[in-house]
């Protein structure tokens, strides 16, 4: 009788929020996908700031038997008004309440008769202080990277750092491996400010890194290979870097809000649109503006012409709530050349071909859809690396259009004129961004196809980790 082919299990931890989890699951996928072999446990927490997180894993996990999610057990989370002042500092606090509850959760997986030897355990950047527990378990740890390698190198580079050295807006410009150029402060991101906790969060988390066995990052070579190139050359100590991505789920993420009648209004839209002519603005799940902000952007809209998809969180519903938040008359003004809403389906947005650009917050899933589908960028980050990568975008890769670099919540009023300027620019056909994106939608497929180099990225990462299961022997051998 055939020997049944061994399983090996690998056990997943993200933090909550879907900039987080999405591409968590679909690392999930792609480690299957490209070795059926594996059996994989995600594991999961509840936070009052992603309270759907929960939800849509158990959606994924639900129609995809070799993944499935255990759910840690409730725990009194910090004061909420630690979460007011970092949610960097909020989220190691709760991982060190977790710490005894997430150890325990994996030694019944490994004591149990079901379960399928564990090769090990892979961990959000922010759980890097379960690396203790992987270390008392006996379990190979890796840490995933759900952001792109340079802000790893920003955060590697704070082991040269002292635990008190806060930045300051007034630093001088910084150089790092990584980088090819030096880049401001103002475009660091929001913790690395932060006298709150934020900061020591992130430099506690950067202290870590150094002991895991590996870092999954969800990118791709073609676009980050200087970075990747400069990480290995021994500057900064540094784990083996893996290149994954584009980690990007085609379907679309699953919304609790979902209205189908809208969804299919958007798509209805769309396809009545020329290709190519409507400007998408969506600035993430907590992306938001005041109405003084939000009604030069309507003003710039006007004024421009473009015809557009804005996604707003809270849009105006009677023309009473539209006189407090856009120009009087932009409702009816908008009739036939755009369309407010206060969801979309992105990826089903960004794929269709009526969509000439992308006014974007910049966070790093968005990034990756828009150059898979080959749809240029407006620049105006808000929030967490998002000025880092608009930054990155627009000075080293020349893949956006430059609207803000260092834009973040709170900051003055941009004025319709220049969000004028930048939407005509974006619209520009013979902006050299639109071939630069064109080509890089290419590559971004290329890579993850078999023989590209994050499907062979993904090849060496399950050879690394199964060579002791195997007994020293890789699982691509045959017996």
């Amino acid at each position: 009788m055939a020997e049944t082919k061994k399983k090996a299990g690998l056990i997943l931890f993200s933090t909550p929020g879907i900039g987080h989890s999405a591409p968590t699951l679909e690392l999930a996928q792609r480690l299957i996908n490209h070795h059926s072999h594996l059996s994989i446990t995600i594991l999961c927490m509840k936070v009052p700031y992603a309270p759907h997180s929960y939800a849509y894993i158990r959606s994924v996990t639900a129609s995809q038997p070799q993944i499935h999610a255990i759910e840690l057990p409730h725990v009194e989370p910090p004061p909420q008004e630690l979460l007011k002042r970092s949610i960097p500092h909020y989220m190691c606090t709760l991982l060190q309440i977790l710490k005894p509850h997430v150890k325990a959760t994996l030694q019944n997986i490994l004591s149990s008769s079901h379960s399928n030897p564990v090769i090990g355990l892979v961990l959000d950047v922010f759980c890097s202080p379960m690396i203790d527990v992987g270390n008392d378990l006996g379990i190979p740890t890796y840490l995933f990277m759900p952001s792109n390698v340079g802000f790893l190198s920003l955060m590697l580079s704070l082991q040269k750092r002292q635990v008190g050295d806060v930045f300051c807006d007034s630093d001088p410009e910084w150089l790092i491996p990584g980088f090819p150029d030096t880049f401001p402060s103002s475009v660091m991101p929001d913790a690395f400010f932060n006298k709150e906790g934020g900061y020591a969060a992130y430099y506690d988390l950067a202290q870590r890194f150094q002991f895991s066995k590996g870092i999954i990052v969800n990118t791709f070579s073609e676009l980050e290979q200087y970075a990747i190139d400069a990480l290995c050359d021994g500057q900064i100590q540094t784990p083996s870097i893996y290149a994954v991505g584009p980690l990007i789920n085609l379907k679309g993420q699953p919304n609790p809000n979902l209205d189908q009648a809208q969804h299919d209004r958007i798509l209805k839209w769309l396809d009545e649109q020329p290709d190519s002519s409507v400007v998408f603005l969506c600035f993430g799940s907590r992306g938001s503006f005041d109405p003084p902000q939000t009604r030069e952007i309507a003003q710039a809209l006007q004024r421009s012409g473009v015809r557009f998809l804005w996604r707003m969180l809270s849009p105006p519903t009677t023309t009473k709530n539209e006189e407090r938040i856009l120009p009087e008359g932009f409702l009816e003004w908008t009739e036939g050349r755009g369309m407010l809403c206060d969801w979309a389906p992105q990826v089903e947005v960004l794929a269709h071909k009526a969509i000439g650009g992308f006014v974007s917050h910049c966070g790093w899933n968005s990034i990756l859809e828009s150059l898979w589908f080959g749809v240029p960028i407006l620049t105006w980050p808000i929030y967490a690396e998002q000025q880092l990568n608009a930054f990155r975008m627009v000075r080293e890769f020349r893949l956006a259009v430059e609207l803000r670099l260092d834009y973040r919540r709170g900051s003055d009023l941009v004025m319709a004129e220049e969000i004028e300027k930048g939407l005509k620019q974006l619209m520009d056909r013979d902006n050299m961004v639109h071939n630069k994106v064109k080509e890089m939608k290419e590559m971004a497929r290329k890579a993850v196809l078999n023989g590209g180099s994050s499907f062979s990225s993904v090849g060496k990462l399950i050879d690394v980790m199964t060579m002791n299961f195997m007994g020293g022997k890789s699982i691509n051998e045959k017996d």
